[in-house]
């Protein structure tokens, strides 16, 4: 059986060309019959449709990725679940590499691919550091993202719930009650 896994970690990918429908396209055409999909980051070991996949799978089957990192971050990572597919009689084809198997120049070739897939993430994880050093250096940089309602918003929904109930001002203003009730917290703390 040919299985494909496809897996993106935010909905920002869809522009990098590493969207779900885009993976699932790529995978269907090179003869995956069920593609199983995870939205995680590929930092995180727990992705449980790869898990299932993985468990369902048996001798002679084929997993089928768009690119190694859909399936591994990391080298370690990488090669134990390749080796481990492996051992089962599992083969992987990764569509922009090829087939990887348990010869030496498959291993060869998967190693020297995973060290480069690790590489790509680490310079990724330096650069959105460099970034955020100077974000910080330039004035009103604020860490987390940015606030939803403006101040003005939120004196205003303080002031309806003067007069109507948290649901009410929620349905009316689309602010949740939670920033409602810190919203109006923080308006009666304030020094007048």
């Amino acid at each position: 059986m040919l299985y494909g896994y496809a897996r993106v970690s935010t909905a920002g990918q869809a522009v990098s060309g590493n969207s779900i429908e885009g993976q699932e396209n790529a995978l269907r055409k090179a003869g995956a019959k069920e593609v199983y999909t995870d939205t995680f980051t590929g930092t995180k070991r727990n992705r449980p449709r790869l898990d299932a996949l993985i468990s369902r799978m048996q001798t002679g089957d084929t997993l089928i990725v768009t690119k190694l990192d859909r399936m591994a971050r990391s080298v370690r990572e990488g090669l134990e679940l390749i080796e481990s597919l492996a051992s089962r009689g599992i083969t992987v084809n990764v569509l922009n590499m090829g087939v990887l198997d348990d010869s030496a120049s498959g291993k060869l070739m998967r190693n020297i691919f995973l060290a480069f897939a690790e590489f790509e993430r680490d310079m990724i994880i330096t650069r959105t550091q460099e970034g955020k050093a100077v974000a910080k250096t330039k004035p009103g940089f604020r860490e987390g993202r940015p606030k939803k309602n403006t101040p003005e918003q939120l004196r205003h929904a303080v002031e309806l719930l003067q007069n109507h109930s948290y649901k009410q001002v929620e349905s009316m203003t689309k602010i949740s009650k939670s920033t409602l009730q810190r919203a109006k917290r923080e308006a009666f703390a304030a020094p007048r």
